[in-house]
């Protein structure tokens, strides 16, 4: 029989399902043998056949059905109530219910869609319509904005039907495109891809418009137009383009036309300076997150800008370039555009202690480019130059924190300052300087830095302590020790007059004038300001 069928498949019955309040679920768990027999018993009643063999009616027909439902209204409408297992009377009282009921009544009662049947069908919830937000290759122009930019189009293409030449491309760069005009031969080779010499008003506005490049950021676009179709990162030679049209146009690099060795040069170093602020991984491989970051493209808008080059500081300025290849000069005493330990250890009228050079030419901070044991090159004292002379700088303090410590486990211990220390505290002995010692400077950094712990130093505690600088110089640099110790009053006026300034743009500016004064006064001294010997002197 069917109900014969049910009978076999009790083992797998779930003591929840009898609703027996009166018996708590772990008697039935310790004694499975209970859920068993209450379940004979309910089966063995002539009520509970009648339903289930309705239920299997049903089944069969394929009509719906509610099993727990039916029953519910079994149980409801007879008055025969499930067999209680104590006899009439003796049932131990149950335990006070709270509020919110065991787990299992609470189950119930919070959520009635679980009494009803399994095969009831629910209406999906209407689904909401999410726009479009990532574009594999941008996001297209709106129609407005597609539209203004083919009205300026054809106005400038109109006279020009045959399309324009690379010299002519500079009002497409600045009015249309709304980049640095100095943009313009990368643009214009961007989109002439085949080399022909022309770009016409079709060319621009595939790749201008269709490619969805009017809708990128200008970082991004900048982005997009100097790097190659199979990188996604930007080189320096990717930069010379740019620098190269920037010194054939702008006024303020006009007297640069007659020496092109220091075009190249001049070139060279904003690379070199534009890499050192903004590719923070210094791999050598600027990313669009890293040029988003920086202030490069408000420092290219500042130069298109501005006739004066020397007032854009940031990277642009000819004046930095000035000082910082003059000091590469005066140290390069063979003029072989490399420097040994021994040249450097000249820098700043010997400044710095051994210790640390010998730190920076066992490449720990960076390393060189020259690919010569033992020599320094021009893009390494461009990187070394800009750390010694800003230390407030992020570059610059992952630069000196890589050289401090000596066991490259991130943070710097006392023992590896005081080991840096040490040779400061000799140089200031022979120069009958009063010594400072070590306990007394360990507890001013201490109280300059407040690192997290005292015990040691990390990158972290440096990065947000504005002094940080000064326990480098405490450290390598006697002369900016004794400056600082001194607190030089002319320097803190500086400081307080224009606050924008960094260390480095103070520096420039000082040594700046200093070389020129040095130079007037050469030239003078030879009689004419046209005749120098190149073989002995600076060549400027």
């Amino acid at each position: 029989m069917d109900i014969d069928v049910v009978v076999e498949d009790v083992t797998s019955l779930d003591p929840e399902l009898l609703q027996l309040p009166e018996v708590s679920p772990v008697a039935f768990k310790a004694s499975p043998q209970i859920a068993e027999d209450l379940f004979s018993q309910w089966l063995s009643l002539s009520e509970t056949c009648r339903l289930v063999k309705s239920l299997i009616d049903d089944a069969k027909t394929g009509a719906t059905f509610n099993a727990l439902g039916n029953s519910f209204n079994v149980n409801a409408a007879g008055s025969t109530s499930l067999p209680s297992m104590f006899p009439a009377g003796s049932a131990p009282p149950l335990s006070p219910r709270s509020s919110s009921g065991s787990p299992r009544i609470s189950k119930q009662r919070t959520s009635p869609s679980s009494l009803s049947s399994p095969l009831k069908l629910v209406s999906e919830p209407m689904r909401e319509i999410i726009p479009q937000f990532y574009f594999q290759n941008g996001r297209p122009p709106p129609t407005e904005l597609k539209e203004q930019c083919l009205s300026r189009t054809n106005n400038l293409f109109n006279s020009h039907m045959d399309g324009l030449q690379i010299h002519e491309f500079k009002l497409v760069t600045k009015e249309i495109c709304k980049l640095p005009s100095f943009f313009s031969s990368a643009l214009f080779r961007k989109i002439d891809m085949e080399c022909t010499g022309i770009v016409n008003r079709d060319a621009f506005i595939k790749y201008w418009i269709d490619g969805n490049i009017l809708t990128m950021d200008t970082e991004t676009k900048i982005f997009e137009i100097l790097r190659h179709p199979e990188c996604k990162y930007l080189t320096q030679i990717d930069f010379r383009p740019v620098l190269l049209e920037l010194l054939t146009t702008h006024p303020g690099l006009e007297f640069l036309h007659s020496t092109p060795e220091f075009q190249e040069r001049y070139a060279e170093t904003v690379i070199y300076r534009i890499f050192y602020y903004i590719n923070r991984s210094g791999n050598g491989r600027l990313t669009l997150r890293e040029l988003k970051r920086g202030n490069l493209v408000a420092a290219m808008q500042h130069a298109e800008e501005e006739d004066d080059i020397n007032k854009v500081m940031r990277f642009f300025s000819y004046e930095h370039f000035y000082v910082v290849y003059c000091k590469f000069w005066e140290l390069d005493s063979d003029h072989d555009f490399l420097i040994d330990k021994e040249n450097l250890i000249k820098y700043g009228n010997h400044a710095l202690t051994y210790r640390i050079v010998d730190r920076i030419f066992s490449q720990i901070p960076r390393k060189f480019t020259s690919k010569i044991e033992g020599k320094m090159g021009y893009e390494d004292f461009v990187y070394f130059m800009l750390s010694e002379e800003d230390k407030s700088s992020e570059p610059s303090l992952e630069y000196w924190f890589k050289c401090i410590d000596l066991d490259g486990n991130g943070v710097i211990t006392h023992n590896e300052m005081q080991y840096f220390y040490e040779e400061q505290l000799h140089r200031m002995e022979c120069m009958a300087l009063e010594p400072v010692p070590f306990e007394d400077i360990l507890c001013q950094i201490v109280d300059m830095i407040a690192p997290e712990r005292e015990d040691y130093i990390t990158l972290r505690d440096l990065k947000g302590c504005k002094l940080s600088g000064n326990v480098f110089n405490i450290l390598f640099n006697l002369n900016k020790f004794m400056a600082f110790e001194s607190r030089d009053p002319f320097l803190i006026r500086q400081e307080r007059e224009d606050p924008t300034l960094t260390d480095w743009d103070r520096f420039a500016h000082r040594e700046y004038i200093r070389l020129s004064m040095e130079e007037d006064g050469e030239d003078v001294s030879n009689g004419s300001a046209e005749v120098w010997d190149e073989s002995l002197e600076a060549p400027f």
